[in-house]
């Protein structure tokens, strides 16, 4: 190992926003380790990164590990001088039990901090949420900031957002408590889009994906945050050694809410002939609203609807020398990857 190259694990190797942190860690010379639930999956992933340009593949290595499971944690993080823990469960809408969802995003996040701390790890950048701050709030004219946290019984937080708020509380609270030397930093992205990896459809890429394959009827007035993931991993990979960046939490996005209506023109605008089951209508208010009743899909679009939220970014750029795309370039590399995977569903 160099001088200037860092041992780094990077959890839940297999993810959207996983895949592009391993992609950049690696251009950039480290070494680096992810984990899989199982190693039968390595095979997999390593063809998904490589298709995706991988250089330096031989400096990857596997080991399982499961959030839900102590094994495999020691060995993980073993020798490792940073940890971009960015596994968590993802399932937008209702569950069957919210702790399906809470426990293990919060348990297996401790589960991590407790096994980078006793290996002597230097720092953890933890994969958190907008999810975490800018939802159950009144609607207001307000810009949101790292000072804000989602109102947990506020209207239109889902499991998803309580997990993501759960998790991080509680890894700032070991952190008080018995974090010893071992440093955190967090990162807060809005809805995450760009370019996809292998065939799987991760975050808000769904919304891209249904709009181009014409399976939303229309748009409701809702506006969506959005940041591109390959900026996502670019603020954790500047995050892991940013002096001053310990103790902190960082929102990413990739400038102001984009209107649901606008993501399809713009789509429509780029893709030519894949957009062509692109909607051009709107969904009225209270169509949606009666929806909301009866699906708990809908209640999260229900409570934002007309709430253009507004997310100030001047900390990572000024902390972390961070310089998003706009989010019109993570729509339109998200649709044409889709395209050119054949990923957008009749």
């Amino acid at each position: 190992m160099t001088n200037n190259q860092q041992r780094v694990l990077v959890t839940g190797g297999s993810g959207f926003i996983a895949g592009h942190c391993i992609l950049q860690l690696l251009d950039q010379g480290h070494l680096v380790r992810t984990t899989v639930r199982s190693l039968r999956r390595e095979r997999e992933v390593r063809a998904v990164l490589a298709d995706a340009g991988m250089v330096h593949g031989d400096a990857l290595s596997f080991v399982a590990a499961d959030l839900t499971s102590d094994a495999g944690w020691a060995e993980a993080v073993d020798g490792c001088d940073y940890v971009l823990h960015v596994a968590s469960p993802v399932h937008l809408g209702k569950v069957r039990h919210d702790d399906d969802l809470v426990v293990p995003a919060r348990e297996g996040t401790l589960r991590v901090l407790r096994a980078a701390r006793d290996a002597g790890v230097r720092r953890v950048v933890l994969t958190s949420a907008f999810h975490a701050v800018g939802f159950g709030h009144p609607h207001t004219d307000r810009t949101f900031t790292e000072d804000d946290w989602s109102v947990l019984d506020g209207p239109g937080v889902d499991a998803y957002g309580r997990s993501k708020t759960l998790a991080e509380r509680a890894a700032w609270d070991f952190m008080a408590a018995e974090g010893g030397a071992l440093e955190l930093t967090t990162i807060l992205p809005v809805a995450v889009m760009g370019p996809v990896l292998g065939g799987d459809v991760s975050g808000a890429n769904h919304i891209v994906q249904r709009i181009l394959g014409g399976q939303l009827p229309g748009y409701p007035n809702l506006w969506i945050p959005i940041v591109d993931v390959r900026d996502v991993a670019r603020a954790h990979v500047l995050a892991m050694t940013a002096p001053g960046a310990a103790g902190q939490r960082f929102l990413l996005a990739g400038g102001p809410a984009v209107a649901m209506r606008q993501i399809g023109a713009i789509l429509k605008a780029h893709l030519g002939d894949a957009a062509a089951r692109v909607p051009a209508r709107t969904i009225p208010d209270l169509v949606v609203r009666v929806a909301a009743v009866f699906s708990a899909e809908f209640r999260p679009v229900a409570a934002d609807l007309h709430f253009v939220k507004e997310v100030s970014t001047e900390k990572a750029r000024r902390m972390l020398g961070w310089q998003p795309r706009a989010s019109q370039d993570a729509i339109v590399a998200a649709g044409e990857s889709m395209v050119a995977k054949s990923l957008v569903r009749n």
